[in-house]
């Protein structure tokens, strides 16, 4: 078995961390749903649960991965044999995960260059669904990208993954910062700052606590193995609740400036109406290059915006890629490059099959779904709160919060640990079992959140 890495330091786990969580969810789902659900109230409601929920849910899983030095494949049966079951269901969600991401990741890849390129043929209505119902241009971004993937992946924890997110994370930082500025400069955008900062309580319902709540695992990369991954290479000489702290508030900031910087912005282009911030990728594909196109400087902004993306969607696809490797390196003593490559055909080939589905096989659905949706609804509506309660379950009743907090508590006094407890064994399984049951209800139109 290969030697474990470990990242340099704090500062290099933190980077990498943040990076697995600020994603395509920060960029696009985020700006959706505080749209959808009142604006202020939303954005509220998920800064509370971030410090609560997200709090304890990312100790937890990085304290899993520190404890053992192992991936989340052979994490959870080192803390108890019999649940070892619960670690490859953990594994599971990447694997479903990783093809569909790059997917669309060449997507961004694509939109970054046209933008670059001819800006203006992006706004045009039919752009996104004539490029994706393609058969082989597609394929050509998505290669790219899995490729960029694989490549920083086969450097390992200190010569990829961390030379990376040292790189792409403050650049991230800035170029957010910078478009936000921007946008609420414009003409028009107060009316959609005013919504998006303001609470208006009575917006307010339990759907709101249910979307936020969703939210979180997309955000902060929970219920993936990925922080427990990381984990698994941060210094036992470093504190695991200040380092939390600084990824939840780099993932946070991106994610707020993410919807300061759309909402307003579409809000100016469709004249408030706040149904143009829709779902999925009509958001960022569709809408949003109109947006741009209606700007000064637009094609330069829109470049912008999508290498924000772009940078993105890399460093999470990285940390997928990577939760996955680090399990078949564990498990069964695989060489990294042995490991990295057979992920590699895996994704281009169930990857390739996701494209297809926009085209040449649209008549292929499963449950109703195109193969696309059926990974996101498997994957993140079933799996994502599945492994998150199940994993609340073991700590608080199985190895009991003791065992996270003695870890936590190598390097001082955890504060939160009363908190802390009461959180994983009573508060979050519950919330948890009702985002798994709304979510799937929802994916099939039985409810409507």
């Amino acid at each position: 078995m290969e030697k474990r890495n470990t990242f340099s330091g704090k500062l290099g786990f933190v980077l990498a961390a943040a990076g697995s969580a600020v994603g395509l969810g920060n960029l696009w789902r985020f700006p959706y749903l505080a749209a959808k659900y009142g604006g202020g109230i939303f954005l509220l409601v998920y800064l509370l649960l971030a410090v609560t929920f997200g709090t304890v849910l990312m100790i937890t899983e990085i304290t899993i991965g520190r404890r053992t030095q192992l991936s989340p494949l052979a994490a959870f049966g080192a803390l108890n044999r019999k649940w070892k079951w619960l670690g490859k269901l953990a594994t599971f969600v990447p694997v479903l995960i990783f093809p569909y991401y790059c997917l669309i990741g060449g997507w961004v890849t694509k939109y970054t260059v046209a933008m670059i390129s001819d800006g203006k043929s992006t706004a045009l209505d039919t752009y996104f669904n004539d490029y994706v119902s393609s058969t082989g241009e597609p394929l050509i971004w998505f290669g790219i990208f899995l490729a960029v993937t694989v490549l920083v992946v086969l450097f390992g924890v200190n010569n990829g993954i961390e030379k990376l997110s040292r790189v792409l994370m403050p650049m991230l930082l800035v170029i957010t910062v910078a478009l936000s500025i921007y946008v609420v400069t414009r003409p028009g955008a107060g009316d959609g700052i005013k919504y998006y900062l303001m609470p208006d309580f009575s917006s307010l319902s339990f759907k709101t606590f249910l979307a936020a709540l969703g939210q979180l695992f997309y955000s902060m990369s929970l219920a993936m193995g990925i922080m427990i991954t990381y984990g698994s290479y941060f210094s036992k000489e470093e504190k695991i609740v200040k380092a939390t702290h600084q990824i939840e508030i780099f993932d946070t900031a991106i994610a707020f400036l993410a919807g300061l910087m759309i909402i307003p912005a579409v809000f100016t282009f469709s004249g408030g109406d706040k149904g143009a911030l829709s779902t999925g990728p009509s958001l960022m594909f569709v809408t949003l290059p109109k947006v741009f196109n209606s700007m000064p400087a637009g094609r330069f902004i829109g470049a912008l915006f999508f290498f924000l993306v772009l940078f993105a969607a890399l460093t999470s696809s990285v940390s997928i890629l990577e939760a996955i490797v680090s399990g078949l390196i564990d498990e069964f003593g695989m060489k990294r490059v042995t490991a990295t490559v057979a992920v590699a055909v895996y994704g281009l080939v169930l990857g390739a099959a996701c494209s297809f589905g926009f085209g040449i096989w649209s008549n292929v659905t499963i449950l109703g779904f195109d193969i696309l949706d059926f990974l996101d609804f498997v994957s993140n509506s079933v799996f994502l709160p599945l492994v998150g309660m199940l994993t609340c379950i073991m700590v608080g009743f199985v190895i009991k919060p003791d065992i996270i907090i003695c870890e936590v508590e190598l390097n001082g006094p955890f504060r939160m640990k009363n908190f802390y407890v009461a959180m994983v064994k009573w508060i979050a399984p519950v919330f948890i079992f009702a985002i798994l049951i709304s979510g799937i209800l929802q994916s099939f139109g039985i409810l409507k959140i």
